[in-house]
């Protein structure tokens, strides 16, 4: 046995190749890279210049944060497996007896955790004896850096596995000592040590570091400080009682002796809850104070030509150059001639690359007066794509894709030929993930319309990690739970203000127009309109979320709220058809004159007698896991651990019970097994 596989930790250079990402980005390649790997030398002959520290933080830009693939639509398939986006096939997480426990979960990783931990610790060593040359500030801003880059992995991880060992060194391979680490802290504590990190992290970065927004900065962190802090309060408060939380009927943690008798810091769930709403609308609101006069706003028009005005709101995503907006708080580029590209502006061309929008997602918008689709005085049509987006919410407007639109026109000269210069129809039948539409709706977020960037895997459409506007959307949310009560502190302020720049006017723009039209049981299709298996009865509440969802689309937040909300404990009893265009007995019907759809292998469309809206993932009903719909297990809000590591950490090596470790509730220490629940 290897001792350091016990936390999946394996040490490695920091300084690899892959810190040359680009000299319009973070900071090129020096002679330091051209160094030996700290696991071969003593501190004592590294960290003692700030260029170095430097490039130590700048390892981790690559390692930690989001990027895009490759090979698709980049971090914007993210919202897959969603109510907002499927892929052509589910997740295995929908399903019955498809997902398993095993020896192995390649997402208990602690890699970077513990690279983390080996650089920060040998930094900030050398940093206390004075023996780091160069600017203070510097040192100081990657120093915090690195502090920012423990708290995100880590939330990965909480996100994924919920209760965690707080491993603050990079240990030793010893096996005592990785025994004795890999106790799992409760849920709330992981999640106060993520905000103690992030506070940290304010302590050493520096205010307005750089201009460009490719570094971490105050604004990020703070933000990034609200949406832990939102979600650990929003799963403290709905998996109140259950196994999910400290103190909760059957919490695997109570077995362990060094949980048994935990104790809330501020004295219970409630009071914790409230800690972690009220850092979280602190925290949204020092960014939203600042950003609230820099937001952009979205004209409601998408330019289809040279000569036509820019949409400053599409262009925050339709970009290779995200510096010039303000708002835009953190964000990723990239460059052929560096080797860091994408697929981004191929997968906006054509049919989004394995992703579609849901009918449920279409739906969610509203209607150009505020009111959701049933309530408007505009009549709501799907018959056609074009209908679907007239007279809707202007985000819809300009992001839905409409057959004939113009997908290409700059730079036309150009060799690349990756590119579908005017939209076409949806290609539903085709099932090639490349070339087919899942759903029938694609979008063009991110796009930019140049063909020179159309080149397959040569893409260079910037990414946007963060941007000021959420900070609004989590203040909303935080302030409103504490106080139930929309009139309370900035709510009403921020909420108008997300509206206005979203290109709503008039009384459309007062969040009172939607709530007053709002009829909850006509909003079933939202996941995000559940909690707990119950249809909400508030609806500020339920607007709240509409809201964030609909400003936040396609920027892979969707699971983490889903997850946080417990909104799919109601799959469980009824199952979730995916649905995308209307398809049967509409106009759309007749684009297509090859449409199969008796279930056969032979099918390439969903039978009408199942809906006249498109379902991709019933088109081929034999040997189908997913033909009933999608269903849900409690189990699957959290990943089980993987078996070996039980093993591993067993004082006999042989029995899962003598680890320290403790299972997620409802999956078994047994592998190949199904959830319990």
């Amino acid at each position: 046995m290897k001792t350091k596989d016990i936390l999946r930790g394996t040490m490695r250079c920091a300084f690899g190749a892959t810190l040359c990402i680009s000299a319009l980005t973070l900071s090129s390649c020096n002679d330091f890279l051209q160094q030996e790997p700290p696991s071969n030398l003593t501190p004592e002959g590294f960290y003692s210049t700030e260029a170095q520290a430097q490039a130590v933080a700048n390892q981790f830009y690559q390692d930690v944060l989001p990027y895009h693939g490759q090979w698709d639509y980049g971090w914007y398939t993210h919202d897959n497996n969603t109510d907002n986006q499927m892929s052509l096939w589910p997740d295995n997480k929908f399903g019955t007896g498809l997902w398993k426990t095993g020896n192995t979960n390649g997402n208990w990783n602690w890699n970077n955790v513990r690279n983390i931990n080996f650089q920060l610790n040998s930094l900030l060593a050398k940093y206390k004896e004075g023996a780091i040359a160069g600017q203070d500030a510097n040192i100081r801003q990657y120093i915090g850096e690195i502090y920012f880059m423990r708290a995100y992995a880590y939330f990965e991880l909480l996100q994924r596995f919920g209760d965690l060992p707080i491993i603050t060194e990079a240990l030793p391979d010893n096996e005592a000592i990785l025994v004795a680490a890999d106790k799992r802290m409760p849920c709330n504590e992981v999640a106060r040590f993520i905000v103690n990190n992030l506070d940290t992290a304010l302590t050493y970065l520096k205010e307005n570091f750089e201009s460009k927004h490719v570094r971490v900065s105050t604004d990020a962190a703070n933000l990034f400080k609200s949406r832990v802090a939102l979600y650990e309060a929003s799963w403290l408060t709905n998996f109140k009682g259950t196994p999910f939380v400290p103190q909760g009927t059957g919490w695997p943690g109570a077995a362990k002796d060094y949980n048994k008798d935990y104790q809330y810091p501020s004295g219970s769930i409630d009071s914790e809850a409230k800690f972690f709403y009220e850092t979280a609308a602190a925290a949204a609101e020092k960014v939203a104070e600042k950003y609230k006069g820099k937001l952009v706003m979205n004209t409601g028009k998408i330019p289809q030509s040279l000569t036509d005005p820019e949409n400053p709101y599409f262009n925050i995503w339709g970009t290779t150059d995200m510096s010039g907006t303000p708002e835009v708080l953190l964000w990723r580029q990239y460059s052929r001639s560096l080797g860091i590209s994408n697929n981004v502006e191929v997968a906006v061309e054509a049919g989004n690359i394995g992703t579609g929008i849901t009918r449920s997602m279409v739906e969610s918008y509203l209607m150009k007066d505020g009111k959701p689709i049933y309530a408007s005085a505009y009549a709501y049509e799907d018959t056609s794509l074009a209908k679907v987006a007239t007279n809707r919410d202007p985000r819809l407007t300009i992001f839905l894709k409409v057959p004939g639109q113009t997908n290409c026109f700059k730079n036309m000269a150009s060799s690349e030929d990756h590119y579908v210069e005017f939209e076409p129809v949806p290609r539903i039948t085709d099932k090639v993930e490349t070339t087919g539409f899942v759903t029938g709706y694609t979008i063009r977020k991110g796009g930019t319309f140049d063909k020179a960037l159309t080149a397959n895997g040569g893409s260079e459409n910037a990414l946007e990690i963060f941007r000021a506007t959420e900070a609004l959307l989590n203040y909303m949310e935080a302030e409103y739970m504490l106080t139930k009560n929309i009139n309370s502190g900035k709510i009403l302020e921020y909420w108008k203000l997300v509206r206005e720049k979203a290109g709503f006017t008039g009384s459309a723009m007062d969040p009172n127009t939607t709530i007053n039209a709002t009829d909850m049981s006509k909003e079933t299709r939202d996941w995000g309109a559940y909690s707990a298996g119950t249809l909400l009865n508030d609806k500020v509440l339920y607007n709240i979320r509409r809201e964030r969802r609909c400003e936040l689309l396609a920027e892979g937040l969707r699971w983490m709220d889903l997850q946080r909300w417990r909104s799919l404990d109601q799959l469980m009893a009824n199952p979730v058809h995916t649905e995308g265009i209307h398809l049967w007995n509409t106009v759309m019907e007749k684009w297509y004159n090859n449409l199969i759809s008796d279930g056969t292998s032979k099918a390439n469309v969903s039978s009408k007698s199942l809906s006249e809206y498109y379902r991709p993932h019933e088109v081929v009903m034999t040997n189908n896991n997913f033909k009933d719909g999608l269903t849900w297990h409690m189990a699957h809000y959290l990943e089980p651990l993987p078996l070996r590591q039980f093993l591993l950490t067993a004082s006999d090596h042989a029995s899962i019970d003598a680890s320290p470790l403790y299972q997620n509730p409802y999956w078994s220490t047994k592998t190949d097994q199904a959830a319990e629940k």
